[in-house]
């Protein structure tokens, strides 16, 4: 048995490893980017569930990691973080300011 995160923390290393019957982290946040950009129609705001690695995965396709706050890719997105993105510009990274 594999040890809890060793999918998480491979794959945010090789963000073209493909886990058995998954898909690539870079494809996970190429998804999630493809799916916000189809929303250009909608006015007003939009919500989006996802896990902390795909959030991760579509910062990283938007800005580089150069861009990424410190230790965010270490650390990951918290649980119930909200990550706000205006047509396709992150506006908030990984905020938990709403759980105070």
């Amino acid at each position: 048995m594999l040890p809890v995160g060793w999918v998480t923390a491979r794959t945010a290393g090789d963000r073209d490893l493909v886990p058995a019957g998954g898909q690539s982290a870079r494809q996970a946040g190429a998804r999630l980017h493809a799916f916000l950009a189809g929303l250009s129609a909608i006015t007003g705001p939009v919500a989006a569930v996802t896990h902390g690695g795909v959030t991760a995965e579509l910062l990283r396709n938007l800005l580089g990691d150069d861009a990424l706050p410190p230790g965010l890719l270490a650390a990951g997105i918290p649980p119930c973080a909200f990550t706000i993105v205006d047509d396709l510009n992150p506006v908030t990274i990984a905020s938990v300011a709403h759980l105070q």
